[in-house]
């Protein structure tokens, strides 16, 4: 019994991750898009894109604090460089967030 059930556990847990959108995809599904403040933001809501922005955002949010500690600059500082940048390679057709807040394609 133990056995089946530790399967069944395991099978839902791989069956899960089918699910599961990858970045690009969600970038070029218009599910995502690059934000102003560095993160990833949510363009069509889902349930897959929320999980992934929740993901994407906490790693860079980690990245972003070692690169200000070893740099003696502030996480918000290193996160609108890193906007910057993102939005510069953000690939024609997917989503940039302007300054007043608003989505568009790029």
């Amino acid at each position: 019994m133990n056995r089946s059930l530790l399967l069944l556990v395991a099978g839902l847990v791989f069956s899960a991750n089918v699910f599961a959108i990858s970045l690009q995809d969600a970038k070029s599904q218009g599910f995502v898009g690059e934000q102003t403040n560095g993160y990833l933001g949510i363009v069509k809501a889902s349930p897959e894109a929320q999980s992934l922005v929740s993901s994407v955002n906490a790693k860079r949010k980690s990245h972003y604090q070692k690169i200000a500690t070893k740099n003696g600059i502030s996480t918000q500082d290193v996160a609108k460089l890193a906007a910057e940048k993102a939005i510069r390679g953000t690939k024609k057709g997917h989503y940039i967030q302007t300054q007043s807040g608003k989505w568009i394609k790029k």
